[in-house]
């Protein structure tokens, strides 16, 4: 417990052991090897085996061919650092303030790395962290919430990366990001290797995030792009000023393409190291995206919505698990799933007991051993109106939120991603406000307001209607209405969780 000690009040311990399991080293031993592996800004229909027209996709479209194809797998936000945090808690991230990009963790979070960490396993990081800086000095890097290893950016970075290692001075890496990401994750599995001892890695990828960029055998592969793209111009970053420009729009998707497929091939070269050293049948491979595609590269989706809103759009993500010891035969689940689910199924998976606290997410190992067909309770979505935060008190120190990892993109008048986070220790009616849904099996109720009000409900049902075209709020007011008060509950319980009650 001593890696806990260090970030938890001796109340906050208490609470923690109960959490973790007595490690025997032999059944460490037997437990499968874990590998995350996101996508930034990856929507779900941007890969090959989900029918899209341009993209070359080949080690995706294996996986999902021969694992478990998740299709109805989501994000928990519909942007990066709150659904990064789910990934690390299990919780939805606005119970722990981290309500969009730009907002850290808070220290007191029980990651699966803290938790794995104590299991025996040995944990990386590898690449976009995105919740807090990644200096030694942050209270939130990687180290500090259970990584032993990490070579990690505060945010997303493009062709010649520059990262920080184990919070030291960043220094610039040369050549295609994913492949370089993936080359250091390759360094850090052959020593855990060498110590016998079973890993946790998680690689989270900087493409196809903007600004966009790509080796030429890659954009190569996207020259044939229909030239009616070229037609419409997209505003997105410049690589040159860092500041926002406009480009025709099939120059853009050349470039996009060309990072996901780089990033797709990378994955192969992961998959294939894992074969070479006799890894790869008990190692879980697990791939999603972070939210869905933005607007700047989203021209072939079925879904309604796009990154930052709460149609399907914005939250539906590819999803695929690769686990040949356990999913020997392909399957498709269309259980609904989302980020959160992460920690609770690995918990469950290497036996590994989960925070005394609330969790959003489920275990779902039943649906990996084909027991289950619908989830069992719905999944609660929000994004938080942060307008009256900054009046609160900040729950870090300036100092240890300033990023140090240089970007392409000005965050205002700087190259670098500064965080924060603050006390909410009261609870009023405005805080209910903000975009929010309630998923369930068939229907999914979308409510809309601001701190000032201005409701809006729409109610779709999503196996006759995935498109979301349809509001039944009027036809059908009974379902309605049971699902607004079962959201206003869970936003209860999270509004809860944010005044610290579970720390």
């Amino acid at each position: 417990m001593n890696h806990l000690k260090s970030l938890i009040s001796l109340p906050q311990l208490a609470m923690v052991v109960v959490l973790c399991a007595v490690v025997d080293p032999t059944l460490a031993a037997e437990r499968p090897n874990i590998i995350l592996l996101m996508g930034d800004d990856h929507g779900w229909d941007e890969t090959g085996y989900n029918g899209h027209p341009h993209l070359k996709t080949p080690v995706l479209d294996e996986m999902a061919s021969t694992g478990l194809r998740l299709d109805r797998f989501y994000s928990a936000h519909p942007s990066c650092s709150p659904t990064r945090g789910s990934v690390m808690t299990g919780r939805h991230p606005n119970r722990y303030g981290t309500f969009s990009p730009g907002y850290s963790i808070r220290p007191e979070e029980v990651t699966i790395a803290h938790l794995l960490n104590e299991a025996g396993y040995i944990c990386g990081h590898f690449g976009k962290w995105h919740l807090g800086p990644v200096k030694s000095s942050s209270p939130t890097n990687p180290g500090a919430m259970g990584f032993h290893e990490w070579l990690s950016h505060d945010n997303f970075f493009e062709l010649d990366p520059v990262f920080s290692r184990n919070g030291g001075k960043p220094q610039k890496f040369e050549g295609e990001s994913s492949e370089i990401v993936i080359a250091e994750t390759i360094k850090f599995l052959a020593t855990a290797q060498q110590k016998k001892q079973p890993f946790f890695t998680v690689v989270w990828f900087g493409s196809p995030h903007e600004p966009y960029s790509g080796l030429k055998k890659d954009l190569a592969l996207y020259d044939d792009l229909p030239a009616a793209y070229a037609d419409k111009q997209v505003r997105l970053t410049s690589n040159e000023t860092g500041r926002p420009t406009r480009r025709p729009l099939r120059d853009v998707l050349q470039e996009r393409y060309a990072e996901i497929t780089a990033m797709d091939r990378s994955i192969g070269q992961l998959r294939n190291w894992l074969q070479q050293q006799g890894l790869r049948d008990n190692t879980l491979l697990w791939y999603c995206g972070d939210n869905g595609t933005p607007g700047d590269g989203i021209v072939t989706s079925p879904y309604r919505g796009q990154k930052g809103n709460m149609y399907e759009g914005g939250l539906r993500v590819p999803g695929v698990i690769e686990w040949p010891a356990k999913i020997s035969k392909p399957v498709t689940s269309k259980v609904n799933a989302i980020t959160s689910d992460i920690l609770p199924t690995l918990c469950t998976l290497t036996s590994t007991a989960i925070p005394d606290r609330p969790l959003d997410g489920i275990s779902l190992s039943p649906v990996i051993d084909g027991n289950m067909t619908e989830r069992p309770e719905p999944v609660g979505f929000w994004a938080f109106s942060t307008g009256a935060e900054a009046k609160n008190k900040p729950y870090i120190d300036a100092k240890f939120q300033q990023g140090t990892t240089p970007l392409v993109k000005m965050m205002g008048d700087i190259y670098t991603r500064n965080f924060k986070n603050y006390h909410h220790s009261t609870i009023v009616d405005d805080d209910f406000a903000g975009s929010r849904v309630l998923l369930g099996n068939r229907y999914k109720l979308v409510v809309q307001s601001n701190r000032g009000g201005e409701l809006k409900s729409e109610l779709f049902d999503l196996r006759d209607d995935p498109a979301e075209s349809k509001n039944l709020v009027a036809a059908k007011p009974k379902v309605a209405s049971a699902m607004q008060q079962e959201l206003r509950e869970w936003q209860q319980s999270v509004l809860n969780s944010l005044t610290t009650a579970d720390y």
